[in-house]
C-alpha cells in the first residue's frame, strides 16, 4: 500500500508540475527535462529518514506582477528507505533543493545539471543526476528538556472581515471567565451582569466555530486561545443572529510533538479560589489534549429604584436592594486528533460543565400613595435561590485533504445537552412604618427544571478552481429540543400549595436545515465573493397541561451575501459587503411562563413571535503601516430590521392590577454607525489599541398608544495599553466609556447565548435582578471603568508567572437606566463587584523527545510541508 501511495502521489506531483506552462528554448521545440535523485539520512547515524519533505525550487518570472518569484517545480516525501526521485525537472537554470522535517534543521543546496555545450550522447546521462546522501542534523533547540516559551501571537490581529483577539496577552482577564475576556475585545460591550452586546445587539456565541449551549460565564478565560469577532458574516455562516454578528471563542489545543501543558491557580480579594491545568500530548499519529478548571465565585451587587406609577392615585416607590451570590463551577475538556495519514484526520472533543449559583436578594420598599392624605407603606422582600446546572457536549469531526492544494472536505457532528434545576423562595413582609415590626407576611416558591438538547451536523467542501478562484459549499442541520417546567407554590401555614394557573410545563422543538455556496475570485487587485444560503426552519411549542400547540414555519428563506474588495497601493484595502440575516426569537422570548421573581419586572414570553429579518451593508478600509506593522481599520455600517422583536407591556388584573413585560413583533428599526480600530506600537515597550464606535439607532414600534422611540446618537470607546516595564515585568491598562445609549429593543435572539451571568440558564426563578430594563422607551446613562493587570515572568524561558489584576479601579462601573411608558417612569441604579483583586500563578511545562522524530511513522500534517501537494 505504501508503494502504491508513493507511486500515485509522485504521479500526481509530476502531472501537476508538467501541466504548468514553461518557457521554450530559443529556436522552438520542447525544453528537455531531467531527474534529480538521492537519499535523506541522519548526519550522525546515517539512518534513512522517511516522510521528509523534498522540494525543488526555481526562480521564474510572474506574468501577472512582472516580477521574479520562487516556484516549486518538483516535490515529494521520502520513502521508507529515505530515497527520493524528482522527475520532469527543467534542464536549464539553477535550482534549490530544500529538505525539511520536524525535529531537524532545514537543509538547502543549490543544484543543476552538468550540461556541456554541444550536448550529444552525454546529455542523456547528465540529465539523470544522483545527489547522493543528503545529511540533515537534529534541531538542537527542540532537544532541551524544557522548551516552553511565551506565546508570540500578537494581542490583536485586524482583518478586513474579522478581528482576532489573543487571550494569552490579556492580563486583566487571567483567572476569570470569558465574560472578563470580552471586556477587552474591540466592538464588544459587557454590562455589569455579564451580558454581551456587539454594536448594541446581542451576538451569536460560537465555540470552535460551532454554536454552543454554554454561556460565557461557564467558560474559564484560561482555556481560551483567542476570540474572533465577525461583524457581518457571509452566507457560509449560520443566518441566525440578525443584527448581531458572531463571537467565536477558540479553545486552546496544541499539536506540538512531545508534551506540554500548564498548571494554574488563583485567589481573589473575597477569598474565592480557582484551580486549573491542561496538557497536550502529541506522539506519532495521535494528538491528545485535556484541560480542567474549578472556580469559586462570590458576587455582591447593590442598587436602588425610584418609580412613579400612574393611576388613581399615583404612587411613588423607593426601593433599596442588595444581592449576594455564591457559586462554584467546574469545567473539563478533552479529546484527541488521530492523523490517519497525511490527508485524513479524525478529531473527537468533549466538554463537561457543572456548577451551582445561589443568590440571596434583600429589598426594602417604601411606597407612597400620592392621594389626600398621602398613605405610606413599608415592606421587606427576601429571595433565596438555589440553582444547579450541568452541560455536556461532544464533537466528532473528519477532515480530508485532496492532493490539489487547498481542496478539502470536512464533516462534523456536534451534540450538546444541558440540564438545570432551581428553587426560589420569596418572602414579603409588610412592616409598621414607625416600629418596623412585621404586620403581615406572605411567601411563595418557584421550582424550575429544564433540559436542553442540541444536535448539529455540518459538512463543508472547498475546491480552488484556479490560484485566483475558489468554490465553497456546504450543508447544515440543527435540531434543538427543550423541555422546561416551572411550578408555582403559595406558602400557607408552612405548607406549599400548588398553583396550576401560575405554573407552566413547556416543550419545544426547533429545526433548521441549511445549504450554502460561495464563489470567490480575484482579478488583479479586485476580489469578490458571491454567496447564497438557503434555510428552512420549523419551530413547534407545546403546552401539554393545557393542550396548546404553537407552530412557526418558514419553508424556504434565501440569504444572499456579496463581498467586494480592492487591494490598493501601500498596503491598503477597501471592502464593501452586503448580507441578509434572520433573528429567530430565543427560548425565553417564546416561553409563556409568568415570572414573578421580581415584583417590578413581571415577565412572560410570547410563543406567537415571528422571526425578524435584517439587511446589512458595511464598507471597510484597512491600512497596514510599514513601520512596526501598525494597523488601522475603519468601517461604516447600516442595518435595517423588519418585524422587530420588541418589548411590550400589558396591564392585567389578577386580582391586583399588575404590569407584565412581554414581547411582540413591532415594525422596524435601523442602526447606522462608524467604527474605528487602530493598533499602534508606540515604541519598544508600549503597544496601544484604540476602538471607537459612533452609532445612531431608531426604533419604529408601530404599537398603538406607545410613541416611537426617538433616534439617539451614541458612542462607545475602548483603550487598551500594554507596557513592557522592564525585564520580565509587563503591565496592562484598559478602559472603556459608553455614552448615553438607547435601550435595545428586544434582547438576545437567535438562540445566541450571548448572556453572561443571568439567572435564566437555571431554568426559572433565579432571584430577579431588581429593576432591569423594561419594555418601555428608555436609555442607559453614560458609564465608564478602568481595569489593570501586572505580570512577572520567571524561571528558564519564562516558564512561570505571577499576575495581579484589578477591575473597576475607580469604582465607576455601574448600570444607570431610565425608562418610561404610559404606565410609569422609572430610574434604576446598580453597581456590581467593583475593585476586585485577583492574584494568579501559572507554570508552563513541556518536553520534546528526540526519539519521537526518529520513529518510522513520523508524520506531522501541521508542519506546513507534510502534504506533498502543498509543497
Amino acid at each position: 500500500m505504501k508503494n502504491i501511495f508513493f507511486f500515485f502521489a509522485s504521479l500526481l506531483v509530476s502531472y501537476t508540475i508538467s501541466a504548468q506552462p514553461g518557457g521554450g528554448r530559443p529556436g522552438g521545440g520542447q525544453m528537455p527535462n531531467g531527474r534529480f535523485y538521492g537519499k535523506v539520512v541522519e548526519s550522525k547515524t546515517g539512518k534513512p529518514i522517511e516522510y521528509a519533505s523534498v522540494q525543488l525550487v526555481q526562480n521564474k518570472m510572474d506574468t501577472v506582477t512582472k516580477k521574479r518569484k520562487e516556484v516549486v517545480v518538483a516535490g515529494m516525501l521520502t520513502r521508507a528507505n529515505g530515497e527520493f526521485s524528482l522527475e520532469n525537472v527543467p534542464a536549464f537554470g539553477q535550482s534549490k533543493l530544500r529538505v525539511s522535517i520536524v525535529g531537524y534543521k532545514s537543509y538547502e543546496q543549490t543544484v543543476s545539471f552538468d550540461l556541456k555545450p554541444g550536448g550529444g550522447a552525454d546529455m542523456m546521462s547528465a540529465l539523470d543526476k544522483d545527489l547522493g546522501n543528503v545529511k540533515v542534523e537534529f534541531e538542537e533547540k527542540v532537544l532541551d528538556n524544557v522548551t516552553v516559551t511565551s506565546n508570540s501571537n500578537p494581542g490583536l490581529r485586524l482583518g478586513i472581515d474579522r478581528k482576532v483577539f489573543g487571550v494569552d496577552k490579556n492580563l486583566v482577564s487571567a483567572g476569570g471567565t470569558a465574560v472578563d475576556v470580552m471586556k477587552n475585545v474591540p466592538s464588544v460591550s459587557v454590562d455589569i451582569d455579564g451580558n454581551v452586546t456587539m454594536r448594541n445587539n446581542s451576538p451569536q456565541i460560537f465555540v470552535d466555530g460551532r454554536p454552543t449551549t454554554m454561556t460565557l460565564d461557564q467558560i474559564p478565560a484560561d482555556v481560551i486561545e483567542s476570540v474572533e469577532i465577525i461583524t457581518n458574516p457571509s452566507a457560509k455562516f449560520d443566518a441566525s443572529g440578525g443584527t448581531s454578528g458572531i463571537i467565536n471563542v477558540i479553545m486552546k489545543k496544541n499539536k506540538k510533538v512531545g508534551y506540554n501543558g500548564s498548571i494554574r491557580t488563583n485567589i481573589d480579594s473575597r477569598g474565592r479560589i480557582g484551580l486549573g491545568g491542561d496538557i497536550n500530548l502529541r506522539q506519532e499519529k495521535v494528538n491528545f489534549f485535556l484541560s480542567g478548571n474549578l472556580n469559586q465565585r462570590k458576587s455582591i451587587s447593590t442598587g436602588n429604584t425610584d418609580r412613579t406609577t400612574f393611576g388613581n392615585p399615583n404612587s411613588q416607590l423607593t426601593q433599596d436592594d442588595k444581592s449576594i451570590m455564591k457559586g462554584t463551577f467546574g469545567f473539563g475538556r478533552g479529546g484527541f486528533d488521530y492523523f490517519i495519514n497525511n490527508r485524513n484526520t479524525l478529531s473527537v472533543t468533549g466538554n463537561f460543565v457543572k456548577g451551582s449559583m445561589n443568590p440571596n436578594n434583600t429589598s426594602t420598599m417604601q411606597t407612597d400613595l400620592l392621594g389626600t392624605p398621602m398613605i405610606t407603606s413599608l415592606a421587606e422582600r427576601n429571595s433565596v435561590s438555589k440553582n444547579n446546572f450541568r452541560n455536556v457536549g461532544t464533537m466528532i469531526g473528519y477532515k480530508h485533504n485532496f492532493p490539489k492544494t487547498g481542496k478539502e472536505f470536512t464533516a462534523d457532528f456536534t451534540f450538546n445537552q444541558s440540564r438545570s434545576n432551581s428553587s426560589n423562595f420569596i418572602t414579603t413582609d409588610s412592616l409598621d412604618f414607625n416600629t418596623k415590626n412585621i404586620v403581615k407576611s406572605s411567601s411563595q416558591r418557584q421550582d424550575g427544571l429544564g433540559a436542553n438538547k442540541n444536535y448539529i451536523f455540518q459538512a463543508d467542501y472547498v475546491n480552488p478552481l484556479t490560484d485566483k478562484s475558489k468554490l465553497e459549499m456546504g450543508v447544515r442541520a440543527s435540531i434543538r429540543e427543550v423541555d422546561n417546567k416551572n411550578d408555582f407554590f403559595l406558602i400557607s401555614n408552612g405548607s406549599a400549595i400548588y398553583n396550576p394557573l401560575l405554573s407552566v410545563n413547556y416543550q419545544s422543538t426547533d429545526k433548521v436545515y441549511a445549504a450554502y455556496t460561495t464563489f470567490t475570485s480575484q482579478v488583479k487587485n479586485f476580489g469578490y465573493q458571491l454567496g447564497l444560503r438557503v434555510e428552512s426552519s420549523d419551530y413547534q411549542g407545546i403546552l401539554p397541561d393545557k393542550n396548546q400547540t404553537f407552530n412557526i414555519k418558514f419553508p424556504v428563506s434565501f440569504f444572499p451575501s456579496v463581498f467586494l474588495s480592492e487591494k490598493m497601493k501601500n498596503d491598503q484595502e477597501l471592502q464593501l459587503n452586503y448580507t441578509r440575516k434572520i433573528n429567530r426569537p430565543n427560548f425565553f422570548q417564546l416561553y409563556p411562563y409568568t415570572d414573578f421573581s421580581d415584583s417590578l419586572n413581571i415577565s412572560r414570553g410570547n410563543p406567537n413571535l415571528r422571526p425578524e429579518f435584517t439587511n446589512s451593508v458595511e464598507l471597510s478600509y484597512q491600512k497596514v503601516f510599514k513601520k512596526n506593522k501598525d494597523n488601522l481599520l475603519a468601517s461604516i455600517y447600516y442595518k435595517n430590521t423588519n418585524d422587530l422583536i420588541a418589548r411590550y407591556q400589558v396591564q392585567e388584573t389578577t386580582p391586583d392590577t399588575i404590569l407584565v413585560n412581554t414581547y411582540i413583533n413591532a415594525n422596524s428599526s435601523y442602526v447606522t454607525g462608524f467604527e474605528l480600530t487602530q493598533k499602534t506600537k508606540m515604541n519598544k515597550w508600549w503597544e496601544m489599541t484604540v476602538n471607537m464606535n459612533l452609532f445612531s439607532s431608531k426604533i419604529n414600534t408601530g404599537i398603538a398608544g406607545q410613541p416611537d422611540q426617538a433616534a439617539l446618537v451614541s458612542w462607545f470607546g475602548k483603550l487598551n495599553n500594554t507596557f513592557k516595564l522592564f525585564k520580565n515585568f509587563s503591565m496592562q491598562l484598559s478602559g472603556e466609556y459608553q455614552s448615553k445609549t438607547i435601550l435595545p429593543p428586544g434582547g438576545s435572539g437567535g438562540n445566541s447565548g450571548g448572556g453572561g451571568r443571568g439567572g435564566g440558564m437555571f431554568g426559572g426563578g433565579g432571584g430577579g435582578m431588581f429593576g432591569q430594563a423594561t419594555s418601555s422607551q428608555g436609555y442607559q446613562r453614560a458609564n465608564y471603568f478602568v481595569d489593570a493587570g501586572f505580570r512577572y515572568e520567571f524561571l528558564k524561558n519564562k516558564q512561570a508567572s505571577f499576575s495581579l489584576n484589578i477591575n473597576d479601579i475607580f469604582r465607576t462601573r455601574r448600570s444607570d437606566i431610565h425608562s418610561e411608558s404610559p404606565f410609569f417612569v422609572q430610574d434604576v441604579f446598580r453597581r456590581r463587584d467593583p475593585q476586585i483583586l485577583r492574584l494568579n500563578f501559572n507554570w508552563r511545562f513541556g518536553k520534546f523527545d528526540p526519539n519521537l522524530f526518529k520513529r518510522k511513522n513520523n508524520k506531522n500534517p501541521d508542519n506546513g510541508q507534510g502534504d506533498m501537494m502543498n509543497m
